[in-house]
């Protein structure tokens, strides 16, 4: 169990001081009956996110999912069946321990999220139908679906939110791609309306940004400039890219539209800073937090991130703090012959491979287990 009680306003603050929800970025099937998830949510969690890559570390790290797993091999179940019974008993349990605080946010946190078939990450029409198979098959209100933030899943995510469906729009690395997320979403809404809806209140959705794997590619490419003006923007441009992000998603969520729409109780699509936990051990292990705190925003984190933010992180609001500097040191970098936009192409493809490849090797896995039984 977590023991930290002295530290854990820190967390608290986040939320009560500046308006950020810390959601943890992990979920393994001995935290939902070893009371370990319900702890982090008594210090201050307000929701869950997993990936393909977390259930794989979950399911072929433990034996916790071994006796479900042969129960459904004998029920006659093909293993990808089984794979998504595993996910969706763990997705079940962590939205029982949030739920409570789902009910007394008034539906504003509490949520946790279950992504897609990644394999399905540019095919508009199956993404579609997945996220609706998921979020009918699991049918809890504090339910997110995850849906890639491709240029084949827009169409995706304006169509299940325009069906009253709450979408975590994942894998997204450029502010010109968050600009089409929020558009989709809000798309979606008026969708919704123009279906029938008489009221959007119980339509949810967050704009997950992925932050350290953009200093970790622009990084290597400012050291193989390696000129001094090269080497000091290493470290500053995913910040960067996310402060630029936020003062876009509040340009998003104003105006007359925005008003129409808000009329009607639509929650604004929070951003969601994604990839937080420092990958070069020269920065501080909480730089993606203490640099991204501000209103109508989540920051999900690893477990182990989260245990250094409540030892060494600072609770300020810094997200749209020097963002004029922000654009400045994005403009140097495309100076430089950084192309931001290459960057992004490369992240996305890397991240929806990366994932695919964690989903079909869990497979494997579980196919190789089924027959040595």
């Amino acid at each position: 169990m977590v023991k930290q009680n002295q530290d854990v306003n820190r967390l608290q603050e986040l939320f009560t001081l500046q308006g950020q929800s810390p959601w943890l970025d992990n979920l393994r099937r001995d935290w939902l009956t070893n009371g370990e998830l319900q702890s982090w949510v008594d210090r201050g969690i307000r929701g869950v996110t997993s990936n393909p890559s977390i259930f794989q570390k979950a399911i072929e790290g433990s034996a916790d999912y071994d006796q479900q797993f042969f129960a459904l091999m004998a029920d006659g179940l093909s293993v990808e069946d089984a794979y998504w019974e595993l996910v969706t008993t763990d997705i079940n349990g962590a939205l029982d321990a949030l739920q409570e605080l789902y009910v007394t946010s008034h539906g504003k946190d509490g949520f946790v999220s279950v992504e897609v078939d990644p394999s399905l990450a540019h095919d508009t029409k199956a993404t579609t139908a997945a996220a609706l198979d998921l979020s009918n098959k699991i049918n809890r209100p504090n339910l997110m679906v995850k849906i890639p933030g491709t240029e084949a899943g827009l169409p995706a995510i304006q169509t299940v939110t325009g069906l009253g469906k709450s979408v975590n729009v994942t894998l997204i690395f450029s502010v010109a791609r968050y600009q089409n997320v929020a558009e989709a979403y809000i798309s979606g809404l008026e969708d919704a309306l123009d279906n029938g809806a008489t009221s959007l209140e119980n339509i949810s959705s967050v704009a997950s940004f992925f932050i350290s794997r953009t200093d970790t590619e622009i990084d290597a490419r400012l050291s193989a400039i390696n000129s001094p003006d090269a080497l000091s923007l290493r470290g500053y441009a995913a910040v960067s890219q996310a402060k630029v992000a936020y003062s876009k998603f509040q340009a998003a969520f104003s105006g007359s539209r925005w008003e129409k729409l808000a009329s009607f109780g639509a929650n604004v699509q929070r951003p969601l800073w994604a990839s937080t936990s420092a990958k070069n051990p020269s920065y501080s292990p909480t730089l993606y937090v203490d640099e991204l705190i501000g209103p109508d925003s989540v920051n999900t984190m690893p477990d182990s991130t989260i245990k250094d933010f409540l030892k060494v992180g600072s609770v300020a609001r810094t997200v749209d703090v020097s963002v004029e500097d922000a654009k400045d040191k994005l403009d140097r970098l495309q100076t430089m012959g950084i192309d931001l936009d290459d960057v992004a192409q490369k992240l996305e493809i890397e991240g929806v491979a990366s994932f695919t490849k964690a989903f079909h090797d869990l497979l494997t896995s579980l196919e190789a287990k089924a027959k040595n039984q």
